[in-house]
């Protein structure tokens, strides 16, 4: 049986998803959302199906399975948006829903050579500014 948490915005992708994040699609174990703040083109979230906290509070093979998701995300962000790097962050101190943040970073962009800002607030899309970026992933994966 799944397990969910009704206030956070990845079980539920409902208002507390979007203040930071659009849902693009189902992955094999995971969702994958287009952060919102954008900063750095094509940032994305894989976030895992079930509110675990941890990648050790899941099986071996569940893992695996999140690892494959975030490494078919990351080829699609690279196919898309032809970064030179990808930085990946797992954080969550307070959210506690097992997610990874893919973060590009280009040479000539905002924060190359240096950690990538939770959320720098720098910049936002318009909505098909948005969309025409989830179609690019979505075409890529």
């Amino acid at each position: 049986m799944a397990v969910k948490d009704p206030n956070c915005g990845y079980c539920m992708r409902d208002e507390h998803l979007d203040a930071f994040g659009i849902f693009i699609c189902e992955l094999s174990v995971s969702s994958l959302i287009l952060f919102r703040e954008q900063s750095h083109p094509g940032r994305c979230i894989v976030a895992y199906k079930d509110h675990v906290s941890e990648i050790v509070d899941i099986s071996d093979a569940e893992r695996d399975a999140f690892f494959a998701d975030v490494a078919r995300a990351a080829k699609a962000i690279h196919a898309a948006f032809h970064p030179d790097k990808i930085n990946y962050g797992a954080y969550g101190d307070t959210g506690c829903h097992l997610h990874m943040h893919l973060v590009p970073k280009y040479r000539d962009g905002f924060e190359w050579g240096g950690v990538f800002a939770m959320n720098p607030g720098r910049t936002s899309l318009t909505d098909d500014e948005y969309a025409a970026m989830i179609e690019k992933i979505r075409a890529n994966l």
